[in-house]
């Protein structure tokens, strides 16, 4: 039986936050009220990065683009927003880290939502994502989220529930992330391995003697 890897996406593979990335993308173009939305960008993503994120309120703040634009063009910006803006993201290590585990099953595990990841998890190649639903009814998005995010605690919900669909165990499970946010997930699983961490993180692991790596680097 073969090992579980799973891998964070923003600030762990991704030199970056796709998720704040994607609401600039999207004041650039035009598509958001410009101001308003860098300003709420911001604000959310300094309370992530606190650890002190109201994910519902930031999912109602940034799922509403998704319902107000018809799926068409959406899916012209995300794949000129890929192109542009993640592709440039990609950590130098990040090849190297997942072709370590190219004998396992491996997922990006995210709170971006899924509509943002899809793209992103094809191009690193995984075999899977788990990431935060947004809602569709009749092809169109309403701005909703399906619970539980996947963010925090809701990161082991979501990966015992796609463990569950999907029918399968493994004998061990790694856990790479940077964020303290993910704290959850990383005691939860058999091997935690801090990649680039934020402060709170780096420390709570030099206590508890994880691993702590860098993709800042080509391997």
């Amino acid at each position: 039986m073969s090992d579980l890897a799973l891998f964070d996406l923003d600030g762990t593979l991704l030199a970056g936050d796709s998720d704040f990335e994607w609401g600039a993308y999207l004041a650039d173009i035009g598509a958001v009220d410009s101001a308003f939305y860098l300003a709420e960008n911001e604000r959310f993503f300094k309370l992530y990065r606190e650890g002190a994120l109201d994910i519902n309120e930031y999912l109602r703040f940034a799922l509403r683009p998704l319902a107000d634009h018809p799926l068409d063009d959406l899916l012209a910006w995300r794949r000129a927003f890929v192109e542009q803006k993640i592709k440039p993201l990609i950590n130098p290590g990040a090849a190297a880290l997942l072709d370590r585990h190219a004998a396992d099953v491996t997922a990006v595990i995210t709170s971006t939502n899924r509509f943002i990841t899809t793209p992103v998890a094809n191009l690193l190649g995984v075999d899977a994502l788990i990431a935060t639903e947004p809602e569709v009814r009749k092809n169109r998005y309403t701005g909703e989220a399906l619970a539980p995010p996947c963010f925090q605690e809701g990161k082991i919900t979501c990966l015992k529930d796609w463990l569950k669909s999907a029918r399968l165990s493994f004998d061990r499970t790694w856990f790479y992330s940077d964020s303290i946010n993910d704290l959850p997930l990383l005691q939860f699983v058999d091997n935690p391995v801090v990649v680039d961490g934020d402060e709170a993180l780096s420390r709570h692991a030099a206590d508890q003697g994880w691993p702590r790596i860098s993709l800042r680097k080509p391997a």
